[in-house]
């Protein structure tokens, strides 16, 4: 069926029809487009305006060869705007948030001024150290072509310095408005420095992403995680969009399905995209089969990333890192976690007493997260008096950095040093497991 053929009423259905030919479940899809299923179905139904970016991902998703979003461009000149988001001159429709958007939508806010930029609080964040560096929109046309790109490159660093002691809920508005700032100053200069300054605010949304999922928002993370895909791609990158398979298994991961984690990073190894992606990939593939006591592919996965990790850090040309950037060795800390969920409690204490040492004084949400692991270790070995000073010294953070992933470990823990609740230090360290639970 041609574009010609199809009115401007059908992309709904036309995206129906095209999905079920081509053998894909609604979940299916949604998984492929980093869309929620709820959202996908309101737009086969007609209920829901499609953004052109989605309509574009179906195509490729789809081999549907233009079709859909040369659809959606027909629909577009003869209906107004429904979706909420950015109208063509930029202004943005009532009702919509000011930074955050409608994690569904897709849609982006538009233009931010000054006082919508300092509205955030950011200087009380701060304390007016990084908030006083901060362009805003009335500033930021009085800066060189090139200069915003290297002052927001380094306050990215600071920003991944920050979540390592803040609560990420006070965080993610901040970031909301580095990465809206981004593409504001992107629209405004040269195609060389706009595809940098979108790759950054691709950077700024996949760790505002990572903050959500930290934060227990799992639907805001894989929204931030779309949109930095978009992102990428637009300025050029087109290799992120395999690394948010990449965070979408960390959901998974943290969700306790195994063969989801493992099946979404398969395509993220590719041979043709960057190694730190593929060696990612290859360190989230090693603990879903961890999680499935797969003790042979899980080390056979372990040594892929370890060598690929390697070979990027070596490669690497001072660009933004993805994923970590606080581990001496994520392949041998990842490998002391796995060991743990493989059932070998002994063997990851050996591996995660070397390492943790290892993680910088700073580092306060990456020592929390091992740290916990650890003391997780060291209980399910059968020390439980080791285990309660490790944990002693950590619960206290818990409370503050306000983390859902590190609370998980904080819950297994409880649940092992439950079998030695005679124990008298296990009996002391009940008041500090109580606080860190329920803040």
């Amino acid at each position: 069926m041609s574009a010609s053929r199809l009115s401007s009423g059908e992309f709904g259905p036309e995206l129906r029809r095209r999905r079920i030919a081509a053998g894909l479940t609604l979940t299916r899809l949604a998984e492929l487009l980093s869309y929620s299923k709820g959202h996908l179905s309101k737009i086969e139904r007609g209920h829901k305006s499609p953004p052109p970016q989605l309509a574009r991902r179906c195509d490729v998703q789809l081999d549907a060869g233009g079709e859909l979003e040369r659809l959606l461009a027909v629909r577009g000149a003869a209906e107004p705007s429904q979706s909420g988001g950015p109208t063509r001159n930029g202004a943005r429709d009532k009702g919509k948030p000011p930074l955050g958007g409608d994690r569904e939508d897709a849609g982006w806010p538009g233009s931010l001024g000054r006082r919508q930029l300092l509205a955030v609080g950011a200087t009380s964040l701060l304390g007016g150290g990084l908030a006083a560096a901060l362009p805003t929109a009335a500033s930021a046309t009085a800066v060189t072509e090139s200069a915003p790109v290297e002052i927001f490159r380094a306050q990215f660093d600071q920003m991944r310095q920050l979540g390592q002691s803040s609560d990420p809920g006070t965080l993610i508005p901040l970031l909301t408005v580095q990465t809206h700032t981004l593409r504001e100053l992107a629209s405004r200069t040269d195609p060389v420095n706009r595809g940098r300054l979108l790759v950054l605010a691709a950077r700024y949304a996949e760790y505002t992403g990572w903050m959500a999922q930290e934060a227990d928002d799992n639907a805001s993370a894989l929204w931030w995680t779309a949109r930095a895909v978009e992102l990428a791609q637009d300025g050029g990158d087109r290799d992120l969009a395999s690394y948010a398979l990449v965070r979408r298994a960390l959901v998974t991961f943290y969700a306790g399905d195994a063969a989801r984690t493992v099946q979404l990073v398969e395509p993220a190894q590719d041979d043709a995209l960057p190694p730190r992606i593929r060696g990612l990939a290859a360190q989230r593939e090693a603990q879903g089969h961890a999680l499935t006591g797969d003790h042979t592919a899980c080390l056979r996965s372990l040594d892929r990333a370890r060598n690929l990790l390697a070979r990027a850090d070596a490669e690497n040309g001072g660009a933004p890192l993805l994923g970590t950037t606080h581990l001496a060795d994520p392949a041998a800390m990842v490998t002391g976690w796995c060991l743990y969920d493989l059932g070998r409690p002994g063997q990851a204490a050996e591996v995660l007493d070397h390492e943790y040492p290892r993680i910088p004084a700073h580092a306060v949400r990456n020592r929390a997260r091992y740290g916990i692991r650890r003391a997780l270790a060291h209980a399910a070995a059968g020390e439980p008096e080791h285990a309660c000073a490790l944990a002693a010294e950590l619960l206290p953070l818990i409370p503050a950095l306000r983390s859902a992933t590190i609370r998980s470990d904080v819950r297994r823990l409880a649940r092992e040093l439950h079998r030695f609740r005679a124990n008298r230090p296990v009996q002391d360290l009940q008041p500090l497991l109580a606080r860190a639970l329920h803040p």
